[in-house]
């Protein structure tokens, strides 16, 4: 019972280490309020219920991946609406014009980056803002050709 002190010290320690992560977020006034993102203007749904996006939009794009190469699958049915199976041509070209205000703030938010292949799988314009007054030109990139 003597080791009663140095149990009580290592056990706060113990704590402090784990939760530093959550203080330092605190004190340093990230974790309040998730980044305000720029939402798409003229659709009111998207290709999977919003809630399911949130969280498991990654997966969605991993099945898509999956149905298009290995199983030739090219179209999504949702409440009735059929969407392409394309990233570019679909999700940023119609929806997210602007990565840079949807897609990066929300990643730089979470510290977490997309899949590689998109280095070269999006079409170089998308990744550029929309132009002011209107939406992004499509160009005819070489996604577009799926």
């Amino acid at each position: 019972m003597r080791d009663r002190g140095l149990i009580l010290a290592g056990l706060a320690v113990f704590l402090g280490v784990i939760t530093f992560p959550a203080w330092y977020d605190l004190a340093k006034g990230q974790g309040a309020a998730p980044p305000q993102l720029k939402l798409p203007e003229g659709e009111k749904e998207c290709v999977a219920p919003v809630a399911y996006m949130k969280t498991s939009h990654m997966k969605l794009l991993k099945d898509w991946r999956d149905q298009a190469v290995r199983r030739n699958i090219r179209s999504h049915t949702y409440n009735g609406r059929v969407f392409s199976i394309n990233l570019t041509g679909t999700c940023l070209e119609q929806c997210h014009t602007d990565k840079a205000a949807f897609c990066d703030r929300c990643h730089a938010y979470s510290g977490v980056q997309g899949p590689y292949c998109w280095d070269c799988h999006v079409d170089p314009q998308l990744l550029r803002p929309a132009p002011k007054g209107g939406d992004a030109v499509p160009t005819g990139g070489p996604d577009d050709r799926r």
